[in-house]
C-alpha cells in the first residue's frame, strides 16, 4: 500500500470532524435553548416539585435536565398524615451532549442506600441534535414520568420475596 491510498481515509476523517462541529454548533445555537425553554414551560405549567438545570461537565460536555427537587406543595397535607413518609429528591431526565455532538437521553433515579447502582439509570436513546424538537422533548418527559411512577409504585409482580 502506498501513502496515496490514505487520501480517501484522510478526506473521510476531515468530513467526520466537520459533522461533529456541525452537531456541536447546533447544540450551542438551537438545541440547548429549545430544551431549556420547553422544559421550563413544562415546569411552570405543572407544579410537581421539579426544576430545569443547565450543567457543564468535564471536557466541555454539557447537559440540560429536569430534576425533582422538592415534594409537590399541593400534596404536603397528605404526607402530614404519615409522619414517617420521606420524599426522595434527585430523579432527573437528562439530555447530555457527548464528545461527538450526539445527545444521550437518560433517566437518573434517586440514590437510595442499599439500592444496587445498576438500577440507578435507564437509557432512553441517542439523538442527533437535529432530532430534538418539542414533540421529542415532551415524549421523553412522558417516558420519564412513566418510569418515575413505576419507581414509586412498582408492580407487585416485579417485587421479589416478602
Amino acid at each position: 500500500m502506498k501513502i496515496e491510498h490514505l487520501e480517501e481515509r484522510i478526506n473521510d476523517y476531515k468530513k467526520s470532524i466537520e459533522i461533529v462541529v456541525e452537531k456541536k454548533m447546533l447544540w450551542e445555537t438551537t438545541t440547548k435553548k429549545n430544551l431549556v425553554e420547553i422544559l421550563t414551560t413544562i415546569t411552570k405549567q405543572y407544579h410537581i416539585g421539579w426544576k430545569v438545570q443547565q450543567l457543564n461537565w468535564i471536557n466541555s460536555n454539557e447537559a440540560v435536565n429536569i430534576i425533582f427537587e422538592s415534594f409537590p406543595a399541593d400534596l404536603i397535607s397528605s404526607t402530614n398524615k404519615i409522619p414517617a413518609y420521606q420524599f426522595i429528591p434527585g430523579a432527573a431526565l437528562v439530555f447530555s451532549q457527548s464528545y461527538n455532538g450526539d445527545i444521550f437521553v437518560f433517566i437518573l433515579f434517586p440514590i437510595i442506600e442499599n439500592m444496587p447502582i445498576e438500577n440507578s439509570s435507564i437509557d432512553l436513546g441517542i439523538l442527533n441534535p437535529k432530532e430534538i424538537n418539542e414533540k421529542v422533548i415532551v415524549e421523553k418527559v412522558d417516558e420519564f414520568l412513566k418510569e418515575m411512577i413505576k419507581w414509586d409504585v412498582p408492580s407487585i409482580k416485579n417485587k421479589l420475596g416478602y
